[in-house]
């Protein structure tokens, strides 16, 4: 699937042709440079391997900064990511893949990111739960409690998958069906119709459904 590489910057609003304010989020998507392109007679696969974002070489491993001089790059980048099934037509490894050689205003994208990580939390912000939400009967150290979590002499475990206090946040997560409100090539810009995963900052892959949809 085509995409290309972006930062959240945050979440703004625009007005539509009738008035309407559409919340959208402001994804900064640079000219991403071609590392690689992989094929099926050499590598078992089609698929386009970019690069963006500027890092310091020092941070980036000897191999790594190999990789980067065999396309000639001037500075190394701090994600790279390959998209499947997708060579660009008329470009060649070293190329830049600009917004508008991928999006159009109005196409269809999924969003894939890491959400925020949130810690070791509880049932109530993990799960969702109510508590007990009734002070009034001696609750006074329950009201955030998890509650019972099985039965006792049968089946004399914890069933697999029970909801409990644990790790939450920090996973990959994809959103779909977004569109493109707007996109502004002068500011390697793009605004997404509503929210997508991670905090401001983050990077994220923007996939275009669209031509997906038209093909199948």
């Amino acid at each position: 699937m085509r995409g290309l590489i972006g930062k959240k910057v945050g979440m703004t609003s625009v007005f539509d042709e009738i008035g309407r304010s559409i919340p959208v989020t402001v994804v900064e998507v640079p000219a991403s440079v071609i590392t690689q392109i992989k094929t099926v007679e050499k590598d078992g696969y089609n698929a386009v391997q970019l690069a963006n974002f500027d890092r310091k070489d020092k941070n980036v491993s000897k191999s790594v900064r190999g990789h980067f001089a065999k396309v000639d790059l001037d500075q190394s980048k701090a994600v790279v990511k390959e998209f499947r099934d997708f060579i660009p037509e008329g470009f060649v490894e070293g190329d830049e893949l600009k917004i508008e050689d991928v999006f159009s205003v109005g196409d269809i994208v999924d969003v894939a990111g890491i959400t925020k990580g949130r810690g070791f939390s509880g049932v109530i912000k993990r799960h969702n739960f109510g508590g007990v939400g009734d002070e009034t009967h001696g609750q006074h150290n329950r009201l955030r409690a998890p509650g019972s979590i099985g039965n006792a002499s049968d089946p004399s475990k914890v069933f697999k998958g029970m909801r409990m206090a644990g790790q939450y946040g920090n996973t990959r997560v994809k959103v779909k069906n977004l569109s493109i409100a707007k996109i502004l090539p002068e500011s390697d810009v793009v605004l997404l119709t509503g929210s997508i995963p991670g905090p401001k900052g983050s990077y994220v892959e923007i996939l275009n459904k669209t031509v997906e949809l038209f093909e199948s």
